[in-house]
């Protein structure tokens, strides 16, 4: 009476376990799908790492020994015309290239998300003949996301880290300071925040419109608005610090971002007045400005210390928007496909 039940505890074990082994060889065969139709934009996406990461290790073992050498000999024959060129044109100017495509990279992303990864697909019936084939289409969409967003991630983390390691030892070449737009992206995971942010708002964009041109160009456009917001809009992610004095004008550090200066009115900031604001004599000069009102001076700054809690808040909102648009991705094709 027992030996049956017996008996079929293995049979359903061994058809528990081909269950789980043609589920996950579904999976897998989904993320090969993704990696075998994308493999070009994958190989373009290497291609164009490695040349970034090899450009920024010449730079740095050869052309910053060069251009060190060239400017010490420049100081030494006082000849400021020739500092100007090998700042410019030697070390510096690579280096902020190279720092605004890696700063950038996002709307290649964006492009790549809402035209060739998610809108052709919809746009050519292909994704629902994947989908009619066994393949849901929440697996579908996470194979979709995850494989670029593994590739995007590492590539950009890659640029981030080569970059940080050219860009500290060598800051004597270059002209601009770590607050400059496409450097503070550069120098942390906000590249990588942007990137997949873009990812995200592509995805989402392509299942909205199922057209892969006007996905893409609303995907672009969209990835680079969020940028100009969040760059105008960057000094006010931290507090700045503030100082101020009685007698003479004040600025922040050599180092440091300065957000705004000026004089204080009635004891108010007021940054269109300062000392070009009135001319003269001394005994004038004092007259206008307490004819302006003008008790003081004042300068706003982000020191160099708040470079990581200005990039972490950035890097914060950005995978914020980004989670949100993965989330209203999936809520909108299990709707669309219900």
């Amino acid at each position: 009476m027992t030996a049956a039940p017996t008996a079929r505890v293995p049979q359903e074990a061994r058809e528990t376990q081909e269950a789980e082994e043609t589920a996950r060889s579904a999976r897998w065969g989904v993320a090969r799908s993704v990696l075998r139709l994308h493999r070009a934009a994958l190989i373009v996406w290497g291609l164009a790492v490695l040349s970034l990461t090899g450009w920024l290790l010449w730079l740095t073992e050869v052309t910053a020994d060069e251009a060190r050498a060239k400017q010490e000999a420049c100081d030494r024959a006082a000849q400021d015309w020739c500092d100007m060129t090998v700042g410019i044109l030697g070390y510096s100017a690579p280096m902020d290239g190279i720092a605004t495509l890696s700063a950038h990279s996002f709307l290649t992303v964006a492009a790549f998300a809402g035209g060739a990864l998610i809108g052709r697909e919809l746009e050519n019936g292909t994704a629902r003949l994947a989908w009619s084939q066994g393949i849901t289409p929440a697996r579908w969409l996470t194979a979709k996301l995850a494989v670029p967003a593994l590739a995007v991630t590492l590539g950009v983390t890659v640029l981030v880290l080569v970059f940080r390691w050219a860009w500290k030892p060598n800051q004597d070449l270059i002209g601009t300071g770590w607050m400059h737009e496409s450097v503070f992206v550069a120098l942390g995971p906000a590249a990588v925040g942007y990137a997949l942010c873009a990812l995200a708002l592509g995805t989402l964009t392509a299942l909205l419109m199922r057209r892969a041109l006007p996905a893409l160009a609303v995907s672009v456009a969209l990835t680079w608005l969020l940028a100009l917001v969040l760059t105008h809009f960057r000094t006010f992610l931290w507090p700045a610090r503030t100082v101020t004095s009685a007698t003479e004008e004040v600025y922040g550090p050599d180092s440091a971002w300065q957000v705004e200066q000026g004089a204080l009115v009635h004891g108010s900031p007021a940054p269109q007045v300062n000392h070009w604001s009135c001319d003269g004599t001394a005994e004038e000069l004092r007259r206008c400005l307490d004819d302006l009102g003008v008790t003081g001076y004042y300068a706003t700054y982000h020191p160099e210390a708040h470079f990581w809690p200005l990039h972490l808040v950035e890097t914060g909102i950005l995978l914020a928007v980004a989670a949100t648009a993965v989330a209203a991705s999936f809520s909108l094709l299990r709707h669309r496909t219900a």
